[in-house]
């Protein structure tokens, strides 16, 4: 996957993943949702509306609608299921490291009235500590400002889920408020 993202921005086909730790460092974090029916889900919420922080969310589903993503325009928009399908999502590490070039997809989960829904999420992240998130100079074109400070993996999961700020940090930061 990383290979075909990284040759559609025109980069060696080995870029993006490289700058995210490698195939051997790169962590895989599991994530089981389960929605139980709801009578009036008009009434609740399954998961609010969010980003992604990994660099790719793998997700796994059956077959019961739920997925919406925000597109600009249009509101929130169901997914549609296709069977036997994995969405993808783009995450902010990624975003963060092409410039906003791969945007992180803003979803959130719905509950059904008549069916159990359940989705297992597998989240592609890269080193807490080791690897340091900033654009690829190559993805900030002439004239253009990096989009994104510099931040390790650990720095940008503190900043966005604990709202804190980083030390020498500024107020650039992806999908903060």
């Amino acid at each position: 996957m990383f290979s075909l993202l990284s040759l559609g921005l025109g980069l060696d086909e080995n870029k993006l993943e490289a700058e995210l730790g490698g195939k051997d460092d790169l962590l895989l974090q599991l994530k089981i949702n389960y929605y139980p029916r709801c009578p009036q889900p008009e009434l609740a919420l399954g998961v609010e509306a969010h980003t992604d922080v990994s660099s790719l969310s793998f997700i796994l589903h059956n077959g019961v609608p739920g997925l919406q993503v925000f597109k600009n325009g249009f509101g929130w928009v169901t997914a549609p299921l296709v069977p036997n399908s994995i969405i993808v999502h783009v995450g902010d590490a990624l975003e963060i490291i092409t410039n906003g070039r791969y945007h992180s997809v803003l979803h959130r989960g719905l509950v059904n009235k008549e069916n159990i829904r359940i989705s297992w999420a597998v989240f592609c992240e890269p080193p807490r500590e080791k690897v340091v998130l900033r654009p690829l100079p190559e993805l900030v074109g002439e004239g253009e400002v990096a989009r994104f400070e510099p931040r390790t993996f650990a720095e940008h999961l503190e900043r966005k889920l604990f709202k804190a700020r980083v030390a020498g940090s500024g107020d650039k930061a992806v999908c903060e408020d």
